[in-house]
């Protein structure tokens, strides 16, 4: 298996997310599951290696045609009860913040005490050209939501929204240093705000919750970064209609990722906000695990005609490259760039 067809330029990728005409139509995944990151590396993860893990995403990434790797910037994880192992788990248990005295007895992450040293020592690793997206495991949203526990959220913002403010505000600062120290590294090409805020009909929390204990940190996150001049990509699920102006105008981010055809497709995102928001990826999970590669390839084919005039558009999913999706379908995506862009 040989998809790479030229030699990588991030450039072309950061080009895209500013708002920039590019030479190219760049690829663009949130990340990939472990499986599909060994079937474009050709190889199985080393973990005698500390480096393991990324060197695998770096090759995956590299042999599949892109032009960042996705990874963390350092251990930053926030600990919770463990949870069962299925594929789709609740997050509308319990939690284990519940009071002022779980929330004091936690154990909070220190982002000073974390190693960031990383981004330095996988320069030799990286291919000329290549960059690393930097992550978050999990959002400030999604990070609460797994302390609390959804149901105990909505609960709370009625009954003591104080401590709810305080969980949020920690979490928030938490991530906004995790993000202040990562920003500088010459590695870093730009940073991926992943947190889901949505699903099908509606947001998760109100609008006016979402504004007044999640927003503001992004806020933060975004301005940082474009203080060393470095793009944002928010990555957020589900229904997005009522925000997507504090997305554009409050926030700022650069670029959105993650559409479903069932709420409000890829096509008809790029209609409505493409010229003033860079638009990723797009092709919805469902559409992927149900059309043929060939079907895919004619909608890669008219997305790309679609957006080649005005840019502000990468090539991807609509969420990830998920392990349940036959790997070939994955392939037929890069290929659709790889021969549309040989054709300009």
């Amino acid at each position: 298996m040989k998809l790479r067809t030229a030699a990588p330029d991030v450039e072309q990728l950061l080009k895209v997310l500013r708002g920039e005409k590019a030479d190219r139509v760049p690829l663009f995944e949130l990340f990939m599951d472990q499986p599909v990151y060994e079937f474009f590396a050709e190889r199985k993860c080393d973990r005698s290696d500390p480096s393991g893990y990324l060197k695998l995403v770096i090759d995956a990434s590299f042999n599949a045609g892109y032009d960042y790797a996705s990874t963390l910037a350092a251990n930053l994880f926030f600990p919770t009860e463990e949870r069962e192992t299925a594929e789709t788990v609740s997050m509308s248990g319990n939690g284990i913040i519940h009071d002022w005295d779980s929330f004091y007895a936690y154990p909070w992450p220190d982002v000073s005490t974390l190693d960031f040293s990383g981004l330095v020592t996988i320069q030799d690793y990286l291919p000329r050209g290549m960059k690393l997206a930097i992550m978050t495991p999990g959002g400030v949203l999604e990070c609460v939501t797994s302390l609390v526990g959804y149901t105990n959220i909505c609960m709370m913002l009625y009954d003591d929204p104080d401590l709810i403010g305080a969980i949020f505000e920690k979490v928030g600062q938490i991530h906004l240093e995790y993000f202040k120290k990562a920003v500088p590294y010459d590695t870093v090409g730009f940073l991926l705000c992943s947190d889901d805020w949505g699903f099908n009909t509606q947001t998760l929390l109100s609008v006016k919750d979402l504004r007044k204990h999640v927003f503001p940190w992004y806020k933060k996150i975004v301005e940082t970064a474009h203080k060393s001049g470095k793009p944002v990509v928010l990555h957020s699920c589900g229904y997005m209609m009522d925000i997507m102006e504090d997305v554009i105008e409050d926030m700022k981010f650069d670029a959105k990722h993650s559409f479903e055809d069932n709420i409000f497709s890829v096509e008809d995102s790029y209609h409505k906000w493409g010229n003033r928001i860079t638009i990723l990826g797009g092709l919805d999970m469902q559409f992927l695990y149900s059309a043929s590669c060939q079907e895919i390839k004619d909608r890669c084919q008219k997305l790309m005609e679609l957006t080649k005039e005005n840019g502000r558009y990468a090539l991807g999913t609509g969420n990830s490259m998920a392990k349940f999706i036959p790997y070939e379908k994955y392939v037929a995506i890069i290929e659709a760039a790889n021969e549309f862009n040989a054709r300009r």
